[in-house]
């Protein structure tokens, strides 16, 4: 005798079952009432079917284009199926070609349906452009008409006399299965994957499971993505941010208010006027406030005593009402160089946590300008950059005086902690004087 509790057990387990296969189907099924376009997994399967079905075609195809999804088209498919396929086909507009069908309830779905069209071309001659004895290969033939791009395919359950039916149909443009002279073109242009695809088709799409290969027009041939609303421009391969918005993929919010100060978008920071520091350059800086280390031609140049990263560096020199230096010539190169280099061998940084014994100075490659720039903005007509340098090892966008390279310069990673160098320009120093 079997144990009701067992029983009921399998019974709320097979109800389970029943209840998600309902579920399931009411989802891909294609009986439900209504014309509807494909729902986002549909969608997916027929057009990764069809791109699949065209690397396949024999003779190899040498500029078979991959097919992307149209909802414009899609709802042209649907309201063709609406009306069960009744009355004449659309015409093939030059830029819009027809596959379709109308098959028994149980014949199967789409997937079904498009093997079978694919299978016509085992009857297909491709040298004389005909299929064999009176059988039909429209379906195939647009199926794998390579210069069709964008696809769209809608289906619908059709009642009638005797009984239900499925009404399926695709649109493709550009259309197909042209004809010169009342003969038959080829479908598409034999030879290697890929060997002709148009200047504008600058891709070979594979993938695990293509045999083949399809001509694709990138979508981003930037490989790059702007966040936050920005607008990726092409031909530059550069974001341009919204307003609020900073960074190469405007990914950083910068609500940066610059009270007495320039704007620096590229970085979400503010280069201060003469006399103020901090990072909104709303703070007053008394003077004076630090003996120079070295003073150049009026300038004035100190040497920190601990380590930064460099934007902590500049935030530092900033907060003092001063800049990473900026150093424009072969005299002031010389000048630091031998001054560096006579530091003390006692003269050690404060903190123990830093990198290296370089300095940094105020020169930063900006990515949107191909160059190397100085914090003011200015592009760096003098460089005293050492042999073989920058190369650009470990993604090094600032610059720091080197001193295994008798302090020339060198490209390192921004968040290298190393020692810093300030300058007091000569408008800096004038507050000085005018300030009691």
């Amino acid at each position: 005798m079997e144990d009701s509790g067992g029983l009921d057990g399998r019974l709320l387990v097979l109800l389970a079952c029943l209840a998600w296969r309902v579920a399931e189907s009411e989802k891909l099924s294609p009986l439900a009432p209504g014309p509807r376009a494909l729902s986002e997994k549909e969608t997916f399967l027929v057009l990764s079917l069809h791109n699949k079905l065209r690397s396949k075609v024999q003779p190899p195809a040498a500029n078979m284009q991959k097919l992307e999804w149209s909802e414009e088209l899609a709802q042209l498919a649907v309201a063709r199926v609406a009306a069960c396929l009744e009355g004449p086909s659309p015409p093939a507009a030059p830029q819009l070609g027809w596959s379709e069908a109308l098959l028994p309830v149980g014949a199967g779905g789409f997937v079904e349906l498009l093997e079978r069209w694919f299978a016509e071309g085992r009857r297909y001659d491709y040298g004389a452009a005909r299929c064999a004895g009176s059988a039909t290969c429209r379906h195939y033939t647009q199926l794998v008409w390579a210069t069709a791009g964008r696809l769209g395919c809608g289906r619908q359950l059709c009642a009638g006399s005797r009984g239900h039916s499925q009404a399926f149909a695709c649109a493709y443009s550009p259309g197909g299965n042209w004809e010169l002279a009342g003969a038959p073109i080829v479908p598409y242009q034999h030879g290697p994957w890929c060997s002709l695809c148009t200047a504008g088709l600058s891709g070979c799409f594979k993938s695990w499971d293509h045999e083949g290969g399809l001509c694709e027009v990138p979508r981003n041939p930037c490989r790059m993505s702007c966040r936050n609303g920005a607008h990726l421009n092409v031909s530059s391969c550069q974001c341009a941010c919204a307003p609020g918005y900073t960074g190469r993929f405007c990914q950083v919010r910068c609500s940066m208010r610059c009270l007495h100060g320039k704007f620096r978008q590229e970085e979400c920071s503010c280069l201060c006027d003469a006399g103020y520091g901090g990072a909104e350059c709303g703070t007053r800086v008394p003077f004076p406030f630090h003996a120079c280390d070295v003073r150049i031609d009026g300038d004035c140049f100190t040497v920190s005593p601990e380590a930064d990263t460099y934007y902590g560096a500049k935030a530092k020199c900033q907060g003092k009402g001063a800049m990473l230096a900026q150093i424009g010539s072969q005299k002031v190169q010389d000048i630091l160089a031998f001054y560096l280099s006579r530091l003390e061998s006692s003269n050690r940084v404060m903190d123990t946590d830093f990198d290296t014994r370089n300095f940094w100075i105020g020169l930063t490659y900006k990515t949107s300008k191909a160059s190397f720039r100085w914090d003011t903005g200015e592009p760096s007509a003098f460089t005293s950059f050492a042999f073989g340098q920058p190369d650009n090892q470990g993604f090094g966008n600032c610059v720091e005086m080197q001193a295994a390279a008798a302090f020339n310069w060198n490209d390192q990673r921004c968040k290298t902690r190393n020692r810093y160098i300030c300058q007091f320009a000569q408008e800096h120093i004038s507050r000085w004087q005018r300030d009691p």
